[in-house]
């Protein structure tokens, strides 16, 4: 494990987001390993420091500084634990990117992701949002994790059950932020998986005649690719708010007023288009401040020239006002914002 010195505010590197905020940290250490993550625990807690772990930092608002130690995840390695033949089960650290585990499942015909392809980030973030799309989440496909303990550094293991997933979060975004640090994920995937292919955007990409989950994947890069800002070009976080989710009640008379609002079932719940409430309220492409939103994707929150979380929250709060005032019905921010 490597750690930057704690040198300060002002000489602290600038922690890696693809916002591309300018943010730093008190200290920053590289853990390549579950062994790196424990010790940085016990370097944190003989500092006075909070821990915070990052990956490619795709799906944060970082503040201009962090009184915390930053624990960059840069572990690696994919490791068989099960195959019956059919399912297979395998242990993924923390740090692989996300996609190239993705395009790694099903090159090896292995599948059940394939729908979760292109979604910035690493494995071991994942979970913490429980990534979605094309009517698929990453829950359907978690076995469990290996955590570190932030306060003791010690290993444990948490079941699917214990991570308390739920649409778009999980414990590890909520009561155990400050708990846990994933060190890596189990999956379970399946020579035979059912395709998905319902999702109504991604069937009309697909042909009509025999798919293979290959197929779903290409065509799922190809629709982020054309609807989704590249953050390289375009600073995102992806999605910046979440498809709020409401009783059949509130739905149907949403329904009533707006005849065109699409509403999909979600269990006991409805879940409502935030992109297309965006939108409604004249917001896609919209910029104040040098922050906007995507004339590509209303959901997709750009930061053009702000340098600050206040100046990127502050946009997020005219667009949540407007939904509010217009529907009724106020969004919540989908990536994890540490200020």
């Amino acid at each position: 494990m490597s750690s930057a010195a704690e040198n300060g505010q002002n000489d602290a590197p600038y922690l890696k987001n693809t916002l591309q905020l300018r943010s730093q940290a008190a200290r920053v250490a590289t853990a390549s390993s579950t062994e790196d993550i424990s010790r940085a625990t016990r370097i944190a807690t003989d500092a006075g420091l909070a821990l915070v772990p990052l990956g490619e930092g795709s799906n944060v608002v970082l503040p201009e500084y962090l009184n915390a130690l930053v624990v960059a995840i840069k572990s690696m390695g994919i490791k068989l634990l099960k195959d019956d033949g059919r399912r297979v089960r395998v242990r993924v650290a923390a740090g692989e990117n996300w996609h190239t585990f993705v395009r790694w499942s099903v090159d090896n015909g292995l599948y059940g992701l394939e729908n979760l392809a292109l979604i910035p980030g690493t494995v071991g973030a994942a979970p913490v949002q429980n990534i979605g799309a094309y009517g698929v989440e990453v829950c359907d496909r978690v076995v469990g994790v290996e955590v570190v303990s932030m306060a003791s550094g010690e290993v444990a293991y948490l079941d699917n059950q214990a991570c308390g997933f739920a649409y778009r979060t999980s414990i590890f975004k909520d009561i155990a932020r400050r708990e846990w640090i994933i060190a890596s994920v189990d999956f379970q995937l399946d020579r035979e998986a059912l395709i998905q292919r319902d999702y109504p955007t991604l069937a009309e990409r697909l042909p009509a005649t025999v798919v293979t989950h290959r197929d779903v994947m290409e065509a799922v890069i190809s629709l982020r690719g054309e609807r989704l800002p590249d953050p390289e070009r375009e600073p995102n976080a992806g999605s910046f708010f979440k498809n709020p989710l409401v009783s059949s009640e509130v739905a149907e008379a949403l329904v009533k007023r707006y005849p065109d609002v699409p509403v999909f079932n979600q269990g006991d719940a409805t879940k409502l288009s935030a992109g297309w409430m965006i939108e409604r309220c004249g917001w896609r492409g919209r910029e104040i401040g040098g922050v906007g939103m995507s004339q590509r994707h209303a959901l997709v929150l750009i930061n053009h020239t702000a340098q600050t979380a206040a100046e990127v929250l502050d946009f997020a709060q005219h667009v949540q006002r407007d939904v509010f005032n217009e529907f009724g019905i106020q969004l919540g921010i989908e990536p994890d914002v540490l200020v």
